[in-house]
Formats: C-alpha cells, structure tokens, sequence
C-alpha cells in the first residue's frame, strides 16, 4: 500500500488532473501546431504548463464542485 486511505481526494486530484492535462495537452497541441518530428517536445512542454496550472486548481474547486453535485443530486 503506497497510499493511506485519507489522502484519497489529493491522490484522486493528482491523477485526474494528470490525465486531463495530458490528453487535452496533446490533442490541442496537435490541432494546432500539427504532427511532425518535434511535437512530443510540444506536447511535453504544454503538459507541463497545463498540469502546473491543473493540479493546484482541482484541489481548490473540488470542495465547490462537490456541493454543486449535492445540490444538483435528487436525494432518494
């Protein structure tokens, strides 16, 4: 066991935002600046940027998003 169990919500925010920032990354660097021989550079480069800026921000809105989903959740 790497993790404990109340680390939970960071290591979910860790890993969506890391897999978010990844392929949004690609597919925007892709679209616009194409595919050729330098555009996993690119794409590393704005992955980094893009999970620098995605990270911090999961762990700031979830608490948020996670009210919105109880308002919006019809309670059985």
């Amino acid at each position: 066991v790497l993790f404990r169990k109340h680390h939970t919500p960071i290591l979910i925010s860790f890993l969506m935002s890391a897999f978010m920032a990844f392929l949004m990354s690609g597919i925007l660097v892709a679209m616009n600046t194409g595919l050729d021989s330098s555009f996993f550079g690119r794409w590393m480069s704005a992955f980094a940027i893009a999970f620098c800026v995605a990270f911090p921000t999961v762990l700031l809105v979830a608490p948020f998003v996670s009210k919105l989903v109880a308002l919006l959740i019809k309670a059985e």
